[in-house]
């Protein structure tokens, strides 16, 4: 098997939902039969937390992204994946390359030559049993994002839809897209996938006003299928735990999230 299809989720703003994305989507996947490898990047390791994976003072000798940043050596990240800590199918689906707060160290490691690099070298002939990996970056163009579009094939910004998410994720796309960024990311192959319209309330006159720009700015292909603002999407996320742990609560956003992740699949695939 080939290594996995890797995609990045970022937005140069804070608060738009992309932890969610990445959380949810790992758990659609896993209900398609996929396995997935989640790597947070992000120093406030939300995502890491929500997969149950939370950093925990008696157990700061364990492995995090950042011992594997700061390695850098080819493979060095399967010191640090252990599976997710929820239950069933998803404990065997998903596994989680966690983070935790002195992430933030790495940044300071910038200037080093090669840093850019590290993650991806860190994976290679690591994900080779994942279908997908998904990298949660940090709301930030800085070090950590660069990290992880170096090792992504595809990124996608998560949109919310007021000034500036798009904004933020407009940044973000122009980054991307960037041929100065490619080469000083040394990664040729890098695309951007997708704007996903994210926190989306339909009583909001803003939200309207700024969900139908969206085409015009990312291209009509480009903007996929809205996530709507959900309290058991945060409900869930609070209690570490998937959707489904909520039942019927969690039917409809289960069906977003799994339509979504059947769009990215054919996408990538």
């Amino acid at each position: 098997m080939g290594r996995s299809r890797r995609v990045a989720a970022g937005n140069n703003k804070g608060g738009v939902g992309k932890s969610a994305w990445v959380v949810n989507t790992a758990a659609a996947l896993a209900d398609a039969g996929r396995r997935v490898l989640v790597v947070d990047l992000d120093p406030q390791a939300n995502t890491s937390r929500r997969l149950a994976r939370p950093y925990r003072v008696d157990q700061a000798a364990t492995v995090s992204v950042s011992e594997v940043v700061r390695s850098g050596q080819a493979g060095a990240a399967a010191d640090g994946i252990v599976p997710c800590g929820w239950e069933g199918l998803y404990g065997m689906r998903i596994d989680v390359l966690p983070a935790r707060f002195d992430l933030e160290n790495r940044i300071a490691e910038a200037a080093v030559m090669g840093a850019r690099g590290r993650l991806a070298r860190a994976l290679e002939g690591v994900d080779e049993a994942h279908d997908v990996t998904l990298i949660d970056c940090p709301p930030s163009l800085g070090h950590l994002t660069q990290l992880g579009l170096a090792a992504a094939d595809w990124a996608v910004a998560l949109v919310e839809p007021e000034y500036d998410g798009v904004e933020g994720a407009t940044r973000f796309r122009d980054f991307v897209q960037d041929p100065q960024t490619l080469a000083e990311l040394a990664n040729a192959e890098l695309r951007f996938l997708a704007a996903i319209p994210s926190k989306v309330d339909g009583r909001l006159a803003g939200h309207a006003h700024h969900l139908t720009s969206l085409p015009a700015i990312f291209g009509p292909d480009r903007v996929w299928d809205a996530i709507p603002e959900r309290s058991v999407v945060k409900d869930a996320a609070d209690e570490g735990m998937p959707l489904s742990a909520l039942g019927a609560r969690g039917k409809e956003m289960r069906d977003v999230y799994a339509a979504g992740a059947e769009r990215l699949w054919k996408a990538i695939a």
